[in-house]
């Protein structure tokens, strides 16, 4: 469905406005859909995005800095997220010893065993979407999103 037809327009848009409402009307429909998977759970994208960076860190612990650089939500409330996955003990978080105004957070097993059974849902969820396109256009909108992310 068109971007006009969805928002029921009937004013001439030009390409550019065309291309933000596109990406910001997607978006949405993405993120809709990915918070109904993550429901069951008591996530948020931006908690999931968490326990991801924490579980990638293999058993070492990540300090509030890494991982506010590694979320793609950069304005999320980092200090928060950790705090309420503590509540749900989905993480640990404790004082570097080396460094004690350092703070170091890890995933624990509960945390791991959610992200285990979450793995193939969101396989699914991201395989559903790349269904729509053939892999030439695949990579095509790859590269056409990081070029349109180049914003001077």
């Amino acid at each position: 469905m068109r971007i006009e037809e969805i928002t029921k327009s009937n004013v001439k848009m030009d390409d550019s406005k065309r291309i933000v409402l596109n990406i910001l009307y997607t978006n949405n429909v993405i993120g809709d859909k990915f918070l109904d998977i993550l429901k069951p759970y008591d996530l948020s994208g931006e908690q999931y995005n968490v326990l991801r960076i924490l579980r990638g860190q293999k058993g070492n612990p990540a300090n509030m800095c890494v991982i506010q650089e590694r979320m793609i939500t950069k304005n999320s409330n980092t200090t928060r997220l950790i705090d309420k996955l503590l509540l749900k003990e989905l993480v640990t978080r404790n004082v570097c010893p080396e460094n004690r105004r350092k703070i170091e957070v890890e995933i624990t097993k509960k945390g791991l065993n959610i992200l285990l059974e979450l793995d193939p849902k969101v396989k699914e969820y991201e395989e559903n979407f790349a269904n729509n396109l053939l892999p030439e256009e695949i990579q095509q909108l790859i590269s056409l999103l990081e070029k349109y992310r180049q914003v001077k």
